[in-house]
């Protein structure tokens, strides 16, 4: 595969580099002179001097064959024009954009450019994962499909606790497709009993969360 990245800080090095060694052909671009140097020492004929918002510099490290273009400068206006420059302006299939900004993410969302990838959004799906009191975990947004999926720890005192899942009235849009036990995951049956301690994975419409947490998350 034949990945194109903008920007050559610490997260665009660091994928380039994983890239090259799993074996793809990468391509970065940076635009600050002694940053690029230095990451040239390193990549060599991997890297290219410029900035990446201009059609010349894309089309330089060969864009029109790229499979994939990763935007991942320290700007958000940058890596929203860069993708859409790849999609719109060279037909590439697939753009992945960094959001540095979280207000931001309404944008991206706006401008149809996605996937995107927040730190701030990762690290904060972590604190939701490790502190019980949130009760609700993003797991994944499916933007273009419209559906989420979460993950949500049965406490003793939910409805959905020692109940067959057929008898659990799940919101409408919403399906449970997986139960996390004693460290063991499995899709459930009909009849499968949700016990209190389970972590149950849900794909639902957006909006929902709320349902689904007075099902299986409610505290005592």
């Amino acid at each position: 595969m034949y990945v194109v990245i903008a920007g050559g800080g610490k997260v665009g090095w660091n994928l380039a580099r994983e890239l090259i060694d799993k074996g793809h052909e990468v391509t970065l671009i940076e635009q600050t002179r002694r940053r690029y140097l230095t990451i040239e020492e390193e990549l060599e004929h991997a890297v290219q001097y410029g900035d990446a918002t201009e059609m010349w510099v894309l089309e330089r490290a060969g864009i029109q064959r790229a499979e994939l273009v990763v935007a991942v400068t320290g700007d958000d206006e940058d890596n929203i024009l860069i993708c859409q420059m790849a999609r719109e302006k060279y037909d590439i299939p697939r753009t992945i954009a960094r959001v540095n900004n979280p207000r931001n993410r309404e944008l991206f969302d706006l401008l149809n450019v996605a996937p995107v990838v927040s730190a701030t959004d990762l690290i904060l799906r972590l604190i939701e994962h490790e502190v019980p009191s949130f009760g609700l975990v993003h797991l994944l947004d499916l933007h273009a499909e419209r559906l989420e999926i979460v993950e949500v720890e049965v406490t003793p005192a939910a409805p959905a606790a020692g109940r067959r899942v057929a008898d659990i009235s799940m919101p409408e849009g919403s399906l449970i497709i997986s139960v996390l036990r004693k460290g063991a995951g499995f899709v459930p049956k009909a009849d499968t009993v949700i016990e209190a301690g389970d972590e149950v994975l849900v794909v639902l419409d957006p909006g929902l969360e709320d349902g689904i947490t007075g099902l299986f998350a409610v505290e005592s």
